[in-house]
């Protein structure tokens, strides 16, 4: 099951890719931005309370989504780019295992123990 799982993240990745592709912009953008949402993990700076649910914010596709469509809505590009670099992300990182965090410990996710 970890195998589909982690094939249908990548599929949602290269969707990702396409919506970036339809944004006009130069490659060098995804790659230099697609891993900015890691910087939710400075929350766990503070504990690891505020850790998982500043890291849960920049890796949940719900807001991702909401931050593409929203984009569409204004017809802003810039927002459509948050919204494709955030939902990027999260497939990629759920590709390797990382998915969102639960409050006790960085390594206790919703895909199960690092």
């Amino acid at each position: 099951m970890k195998t589909v799982l982690k094939l249908e993240e990548l599929l949602m990745f290269v969707l990702g890719m396409y919506l970036f592709s339809q944004l006009n912009l130069s490659w060098w953008w995804f790659v230099g931005l697609l891993l900015t949402p890691d910087i939710g993990m400075l929350g766990y700076l503070v504990n690891p309370k505020i850790g998982a649910y500043a890291y849960n914010v920049f890796h949940h596709k719900g807001i991702a989504i909401l931050f593409y469509f929203l984009g569409v809505y204004l017809q802003n590009d810039i927002v459509k780019l948050i919204g494709v670099i955030l939902f990027s992300h999260s497939c990629f990182d759920r590709v390797f295992g990382y998915g969102l965090k639960y409050i006790t410990d960085f390594k206790n996710t919703h895909l199960g123990k690092l």
